[in-house]
């Protein structure tokens, strides 16, 4: 029987820097929905990867002194072990600097310009690096960026353009006709009323400034801008090139995409550049683009510069793989931003996962072991408890079909926490350990250990897209392999089997103690940072200007305390062709004893100056700022040697 297919992707991660836990939420839901998709028996593919042209990594290959392509390598790789990291079971992760994209991105350009959608002509306006998007003066908020808040560059250059006004009427008519295409809603208002109905300008698609990216083939100077490159990674990663006779397999099967799964700051991109691509290529249009929220760190957005970026490897480091994943997809609201804090992470995790879960697993386990040897036992009469146990097992199925099928993520999983509530419930409801005092109520006993054990396997069933190395060792642990979503109904797990061995599931966490630590880390990291920045430095000047100043060796000859001047000491330096007299600001650091006899390097053509009513010709050389170090010279350097 042939599958149906569902088509996945996410937004192609920008490969300028490490992605932090915001980046990394959206390859977690993507994962967990292509998780559950094929547990409802599609044929799924999930497409991943990275965006790796552009002016940004340009400059940041040079900061580097390394060509751009390493760099992009060198981020890529880092993309992609974070998402294997994660679990994430991508089918593909395309690269933009694959050959086969760049092909047929040029085939695209090609195409575009000659029936008549692409233009060549000039753009004059302000540029976001950051961002790589063009605003006009009217767009700036407080003259930067509107959508990050850096700063913008004004510029001018030849470009050539996509005629978006040409499909704007033909775009709003698919959004009418299609009333699910964007979601949540309140994205799809937001593209109408301040975009489509405003009236579309047309689409800068190509740049000359820089020239990292793919190039026009019939204008080399030009580069394909991140629109045509970056989106097309869509198509392009099923195969697709204008240039083919026949479209290969992949393509003709998967497109058009059930989904894209991006964030809500690239909705724009998504819902009206890319449909209007795909109406000028004569390609379908996706199915749906959901755009999700952001992760804030506590109320404010994540961003290197406030100093509050997580990353999702350093969080596994603490909390796991499952326990990052769990907390990614339990936090995140559906339409609205979710925040990030350690403790809230603490608090889910030892809330939800070491107590409802965890516990549940490990005295179920336990109590089979201990009343049953371990064996699974057979049920017995149904009694009202275990009525209500069974059809909150089975609600809650239904319930994470209708949240999932709406992308409702968060809220599905709180309907499986409350399933597995009602299960810990269910014990202090039946007192096992009562139970297992008398041999009349043993049957009852077994009754009420297969009903736990069977809810805990349903439970891992449905939570196996979500935490999925988690469910596999649930899955061990009651020695079952009936783990699809075709094998929830209560009641098939086999009686007379022995169960696995017992694993703690996760380890509750100590919110005190965790929280010293990772301050503590805070603040080694901080202070490294601090060591390793770059300093600002001062003007750049020529060889010329530095000629002008003399250096000269010199010895310390004598040296004593400026009275009343805590911080100075006067110095004799002989030249050998002449004794200077020089004040220095060192008295902090060195004691007169420390200097006599030592060879140092002098300014020997500074201006004469006048500290603390003491003459000074000259400055000694020495490094730092809150510990200051004097340059000291070989003994036998000769004094009153030019210093180059």
């Amino acid at each position: 029987m042939n599958k149906e297919k569902f088509y996945l992707t996410t937004a192609i991660a920008y490969a300028s820097r490490k992605p932090h836990f915001g980046n990394t939420y959206e390859v977690i839901m993507s994962d967990a929905y292509a998780r559950y998709k094929r547990q409802r028996g599609y044929d799924v593919r999930f497409m991943t990867g990275t965006d790796e042209h552009g002016q940004k990594i340009q400059d940041l290959a040079k900061e580097a002194n390394i060509t751009p392509k390493l760099y992009v390598d060198k981020v890529a790789s880092e993309i992609k072990g974070i998402w294997d990291l994660m679990n994430s079971s991508y089918d593909h992760f395309i690269r933009t600097t694959d050959d086969y994209h760049e092909t047929a991105v040029k085939h695209i350009f090609e195409k575009l310009y000659n029936q008549g959608d692409i233009y060549k002509g000039s753009y004059e306006g302000w540029y976001c690096t950051p961002c790589e998007s063009f605003f006009t003066e009217t767009q700036l908020v407080d003259g930067k960026c509107p959508d990050c808040g850096r700063e913008v560059t004004k510029t001018k250059e030849e470009a050539y353009f996509f005629k978006m006004s040409k499909y704007a009427d033909r775009l709003m008519k698919y959004i009418e006709d299609n009333p699910d295409f964007i979601q949540p809603e309140s994205r799809k208002k937001e593209m109408i009323n301040n975009f489509l109905k405003p009236g579309l300008q047309d689409l800068c698609v190509s740049r000359t400034s820089f020239d990292w990216g793919v190039p026009v083939t019939f204008d080399p100077k030009h580069v394909t801008y991140v629109w045509i490159d970056a989106l097309s990674n869509y198509i392009t990663g099923l195969g697709y090139d204008p240039a083919n006779e026949v479209q290969p397999e992949l393509f003709q099967k998967y497109w058009p995409a059930d989904v894209h799964i991006i964030g809500k700051d690239i909705v724009r991109f998504h819902t009206i550049y890319w449909p209007i691509m795909l109406m000028a290529l004569d390609i379908p249009l996706p199915k749906k683009v959901f755009g999700h929220p952001w992760f804030n760190f506590g109320a404010d957005k994540m961003s290197k510069s406030r100093g509050n970026v997580v990353y999702a490897d350093e969080l596994a480091e603490k909390f796991g793989v499952d326990g990052v994943r769990y907390y990614a997809l339990s936090e995140m609201p559906y339409a609205n931003d979710g925040s990030i804090t350690y403790e809230s992470i603490i608090t889910r995790y030892n809330m939800d996962l070491a107590n409802n879960l965890g516990n549940l697993v490990s005295r179920t386990i336990a109590m089979t072991k201990k009343y049953f040897g371990g064996i699974i036992p057979t049920p017995g009469e149904e009694t009202a408890l275990d009525k209500d146990l069974k059809d909150t097992c089975a609600n809650a199925y239904t319930k994470l079909c209708e949240l999932m099928d709406g992308y409702r993520v968060a809220d599905a999983l709180t309907e499986i926490f409350a399933m597995l509530s009602r299960a810990n419930k269910y014990i202090d409801e039946t007192t096992p350990w009562i139970l297992a005092k008398n041999e009349e109520t043993m049957p009852r006993l077994a009754t009420v250990i297969y009903n736990l054990l069977e809810a805990i396997r349903i439970g891992a069933v449905m939570l196996s897209p979500f935490i999925p190395a988690t469910c596999e060792e649930i899955f061990r642990q009651l020695n079952t392999d009936l783990c699809s979503y075709d094998n929830v109904q209560f009641g098939l797990l086999k009686s007379g089997v022995s169960v696995g061995e017992a694993k703690m599931l996760f380890a509750r966490i100590d919110e005190k103690a965790l929280l010293e630590q990772i301050e503590k880390e805070r603040k080694a990291k901080e202070e490294a940072e601090k060591k390793s920045e770059k300093p600002e430095g001062c003007a750049i000047i020529g060889i010329d200007k530095f000629a002008e100043i003399e250096l000269r060796t010199a010895q310390v000859i004598a040296c004593e305390k400026v009275p009343k001047a805590k911080k100075l000491l006067k110095l004799q330096l002989d030249l050998g062709y002449e004794t200077r007299q020089v004040v220095s600001g060192i008295a902090k650091f060195y004691e007169p004893e420390d200097l006599i006899g030592k060879k140092v390097v002098m300014v020997a053509n500074l201006a004469p100056a006048k500290l603390c009513g003491i003459e000074s010709n000259g400055m000694i050389l020495a490094s730092g700022e809150e510990t200051v170090r004097v340059i000291f010279l070989d003994k036998d350097t000769p004094n009153g040697e030019r210093v180059r």
